[in-house]
């Protein structure tokens, strides 16, 4: 596709605002964060008329990584500039502001991210930023970038960096909704984990006082003080216990 077949504006902007739709009546609330986003790629990339290929930039403790990608053979691009320390989507991620790259031979800018993209056949780059909150340049939470590559020359013009902006804001709403739920299930996993080492302990301290004779304190203690011996988690004092019960 060239610049000159490109759809235009409208169109382009109500196949962003379909996209958007389905991909918030596709989303689970209860799916996991590198699925939320594998999904979100995978609309962009349908619905922005020059991409060929869509990946996720996500920053934890260890640095940034590709969280999802629809073409696994571009992460090399975004891994060269992850190696460098410098590229458009990791400008993108400092300054708050979308980035665009071309990948010309001469390139000085980012000679790494350069050589990697036209290995591929890449010849644009469009990284815009993950804010989650209200999207606004400052006080929000940066988690990332979304990348775009197209190997159409001349692609992503202004008006697909504005398109983009209403991705960020859908990617904002799913990034939110899929720590809420995995938070929850780590609670809940807590919990249970909880409950269950509770249950083994009342059971081994049961043993202890048919076996002896004892308080339901005096077991606790006996309990604790093998813990403490021994250097293990009370919980696996318990187990020991039981297992040696049930294996007479």
């Amino acid at each position: 596709m060239t610049r000159s077949e490109r759809p235009a504006p409208l169109a382009r902007l109500d196949d962003v605002t379909l996209a958007l739709e389905n991909l918030r009546l596709g989303i689970d609330e209860e799916e996991p964060l590198d699925a939320v986003l594998r999904r979100l790629a995978e609309t962009a990339v349908n619905a922005i008329a020059d991409a060929d290929a869509v990946s996720v930039t996500l920053l934890d403790d260890a640095g940034p990584r590709t969280a999802a990608t629809t073409d696994n053979e571009l992460t090399g691009i975004d891994q060269a500039q992850y190696v460098a320390g410098d590229g458009p989507c990791l400008l993108a991620v400092r300054t708050r502001e979308p980035v665009r790259a071309v990948s010309k031979p001469d390139n000085g800018t980012w000679p790494e991210f350069a050589a990697a993209a036209q290995d591929r056949g890449v010849l644009a780059f469009l990284a815009v930023p993950l804010l989650l909150g209200a999207g606004t340049r400052d006080g929000d939470e940066l988690v990332g970038s979304l990348n775009l590559y197209s190997r159409v020359d001349g692609a992503f013009d202004p008006f697909d960096q504005k398109l983009m902006r209403l991705f960020t804001g859908a990617a904002s709403a799913a990034i939110s909704n899929a720590r809420r739920w995995y938070h929850a299930r780590q609670q809940i996993r807590h919990l249970e984990s909880a409950l269950t080492s509770r249950a083994e302990i009342d059971q081994a301290k049961g043993v202890l006082m048919a076996v002896h004779g004892i308080s339901a304190r005096e077991a606790f203690d006996r309990l604790v003080d093998q813990s403490q011996r021994q250097n293990i988690k009370l919980r696996q004092v318990a187990i020991d216990l039981l297992e040696s019960v049930r294996a007479r």
